[in-house]
């Protein structure tokens, strides 16, 4: 394998316009959240509105990484108490029939070292990761047009999301069965409706890797990943992801390798192009960690809502070592900052920073 690129401030190449393209999208979200919190009267989050399981687990940090891969919070060999969040991706909080891509967020509690800005005095690390390898826009200006299509949808009848993403998933199989998928598809609702535990889970975009960049995975590999080609029927059943992750986590829990993909080349693996997916053959994923959730329920009604309100996840909360690149990664910053707070202030709940699970009720 080639020898990484070494991280340098460089490679960013920030565009002249940005701020007002993240002025923008701060402005999408705010009229997601200013839509959604009318109608429950209670604020959710701007993205990835639904929340199919909350999940408290550990993550072991591999010994003898070598050492560009023994970076940031893998740096050091040992435990870390860990919380996971399952969702999909939409602003509103819709019916399963609705066909969308899974996404996991993780937080690592107990995590020292230089901070982000705006995360100083936490000791947390979070990674928001979704189950396709490539972000649906390549820059942030595709990406305020993208969200632009998805705040027009929010609070649209429900009954005509389900007719479209019926449409949807039929022209995004015909293009799954020649090898071809199709991330905006996915996201308008056309995504295979996999069962969140056993999908593989990308970071989609770079981040720093301590001295070098990296993408980042989350793969199963306890008896869940028999689930990765799995789907859920939710014809009727308006939450049926949740049940259906219930049953399977309660009954067997799981067990995930996080690994790490190295850029070795800017030209082929581009740090402000998102949409380009890395190739694995040139520089595969490597294990760093181990993330384990032992048996346990994924969904509690009338507890895991409250943990939901009180957390938030956000790639630009934790170490400096795993600082987020490229413009779409730039670009969320402040909108997802503004999400958090919004919902702070909306439903007189603080956002919680926690140091232990404990604290949450684990």
């Amino acid at each position: 394998m080639d020898q990484p690129v070494r991280y340098s401030p460089s490679v960013e190449q920030v565009e002249p316009d940005e701020a007002e393209t993240i002025q923008g999208l701060e402005e999408q979200f705010q009229k997601i959240l200013d839509t959604t919190s009318q109608d429950y009267g209670h604020a959710v989050r701007s993205v990835h509105a639904k929340g199919h399981a909350i999940a408290r687990g550990t993550l072991r940090i591999a010994q003898g990484l070598p050492p560009e891969l023994a970076q940031g919070l893998f740096g050091v060999p040992g435990e870390h108490e860990a919380i996971l969040r399952f969702s999909t991706n939409a602003g509103d909080i819709l019916d399963d029939a609705i066909r969308l891509p899974r996404g996991v967020a993780i937080k690592v509690l107990g995590v020292e070292g230089e901070r982000l800005p705006g995360s100083e005095g936490d000791t947390t690390q979070d990674f928001v990761l979704v189950n396709a390898p490539a972000f649906a826009a390549p820059d942030a200006k595709k990406f305020l047009t993208n969200l632009k299509l998805l705040a027009a949808t929010t609070d649209k009848a429900e009954g005509g999301k389900k007719l479209l993403s019926a449409v949807l998933r039929s022209f995004e199989s015909a293009l799954e069965a020649v090898g071809v998928q199709s991330a905006m598809l996915s996201t308008l609702g056309g995504a295979k409706p996999v069962h969140p535990l056993g999908a593989t889970y990308f970071s989609q975009t770079p981040f720093r890797h301590g001295d070098h960049i990296a993408k980042f995975q989350l793969v199963p590999v306890s008896a869940i990943k028999d689930f990765a080609d799995a789907t859920i029927n939710a014809t009727g059943r308006p939450d049926a992801i949740r049940a259906a992750m219930n049953e399977l986590l309660a009954e067997q829990g799981g067990i995930w390798e996080f690994r790490v993909q190295l850029c070795t080349d800017l030209e082929t693996m581009p740090i402000e192009d998102a949409s380009v997916a890395w190739d694995e053959e040139a520089c595969p994923f490597r294990t760093v960690a181990t993330l384990t959730v032992a048996p346990q329920r994924a969904w509690v009604q009338g507890e895991s809502e409250k943990t939901e309100d009180a957390l938030s996840f956000a790639p630009w909360h934790g170490l400096a070592a795993h600082q987020p690149l490229g413009g779409v990664n730039r670009a969320r910053k402040r909108p997802y900052a503004f999400s958090s707070a919004y919902r702070a202030r909306f439903n007189g709940c603080p956002i919680h920073e926690p140091r232990t699970l404990e604290e949450l009720g684990a």
